[in-house]
């Protein structure tokens, strides 16, 4: 056992603090709680792995329970750890399959009107539900024909004109879901001064990997990644708060990375914008005739990073939006957890408190910072949902905003 789990476990005051905050304990009476799972349970397995318990399946991995420990335990590490160690898939192929997303991703998207159509049947639904274990009741994310990785090199040679760059680490979801978030970006970056360079050599961040317990196509990911990172000089920006987490953290707790050397490096990318707007550097622009209702959910992991103000206060710059920044939920997806068979209504009664609550507000869209909050949020809401920088995109006039930021 490494020492800094030895400490952590004798940090823990056993407060029961991280149960009060725990989504699961709230719908599942199977679960014992992240204290119990994690550091109390953690004593005992060390001893004899007999006393790993199967309910640690039903941790959600959101780091609740780590933003509320008054200790700094990493409790939510604890029981990943453990749950890679000692566990075992139940659903093999299933939980494979949702891992392998550059792999899935890569294929679909090259006949995304096709699979988008036969994944939205009820046949194709039942047939899933009954073989490999994923729910017919999920809501199937959507594959994007329009690569975003190749509608990039439309855009490439533009780049070269700008005196300065960021590199975009883009992920799986951007680039075989969504390839109109990466362009909001693109946009965005540009009109704040700076040329877009796509982060050579990058994969999927392996978070859904960690999840489900692939630990050795994790840590390759992890790898892969990290090397990229260290080719280049400039700035990392990321779109996605639980690929940043799992870059910036989780390769090193989960996966045993050094990742000193890359934390400044990459950041979220409202971060990095707000940075510059705050400090003068960038100045923005926006339409005088924007207007827009909506609210905005705080994601589990962008709360972890502590990076949901900055995603806030560029909001609040939008004169034309009416916000409101609703109390921090967890929406219950938790990656992969919200579409497997056996977790689908577990995940459901998780998120119906933040259903709710965006409901109770009548927004015209919500705002959040996680792709697969956006995917639960839809499906359970039937509103539309965007991300900060995709709101940017709208409410910014990005003529202006690019004419101030050349001089």
């Amino acid at each position: 056992m490494r020492e800094h789990d030895t400490l952590a476990l004798q940090s823990c005051l056993k407060c029961n603090i991280c149960a009060e905050v725990c989504p699961m304990m709230e719908v599942n009476p199977l679960y014992p709680g992240p204290k119990q799972a994690g550091p109390d349970q953690q004593r005992y397995r060390i001893k004899d792995a007999e006393f790993f318990d199967k309910s640690l399946k039903f941790c959600l991995n959101c780091k609740r329970c780590e933003v509320a420990c008054p200790s700094g335990v990493k409790v939510g590490d604890i029981i990943t750890r453990a749950k890679i160690k000692y566990g075992k898939s139940e659903h093999f192929l299933r939980d494979k399959m949702l891992v392998s997303t550059d792999f899935v991703g890569n294929l679909a998207s090259f006949f995304a009107p096709i699979v988008n159509e036969v994944l939205s049947w009820d046949f194709t639904k039942g047939v899933l539900d009954a073989t490999v274990g994923v729910s017919s009741k999920a809501c199937m994310p959507k594959y994007d024909s329009d690569r975003f990785d190749q509608w990039f090199k439309s855009v490439a040679s533009k780049q070269k004109k700008f005196p300065r760059f960021v590199e975009y680490f883009h992920g799986c979801y951007v680039n075989y879901n969504f390839s109109q978030l990466g362009k909001d970006f693109v946009t965005i970056i540009n009109a704040c001064g700076y040329g877009v360079h796509l982060l050579e050599g990058q994969c999927c961040c392996g978070v859904a990997m960690i999840a489900n317990g692939f630990a050795g196509e994790a840590k390759k990911a992890a790898e892969t990644n990290l090397t990229a990172i260290r080719k280049t000089s400039i700035p990392v920006l990321t779109t996605s708060s639980s690929c940043t987490l799992t870059i910036k953290e989780e390769y090193s707790t989960i996966l045993e990375q050094n990742t000193s050397d890359i934390q400044d490096k990459v950041m979220m990318a409202v971060k990095w914008i707000f940075d510059r707007v705050d400090s003068g550097e960038v100045k923005l622009a926006f339409k005088k005739d924007f207007k827009m209702k909506a609210v905005y959910h705080t994601p589990c992991h962008m709360q972890r990073l502590g990076n949901q103000i900055y995603s806030i206060n560029l909001l609040k710059m939008i004169p034309g939006l009416d916000l409101t920044v609703l109390e921090q939920k967890c929406c219950g997806m938790a990656g992969t957890f919200g579409f497997k068979k056996e977790y689908y209504d577990l995940s459901q009664k998780i998120g119906k408190v933040l259903f709710d609550s965006i409901e109770s507000h009548s927004p015209e869209v919500v705002i959040t910072d996680c792709e697969t909050c956006k995917w639960q949020i839809e499906a359970g809401t039937h509103l539309p949902v965007f991300n900060p920088i995709s709101i940017l995109a709208r409410a910014i006039d990005i003529e202006q905003t690019t004419c101030i930021n050349e001089k």
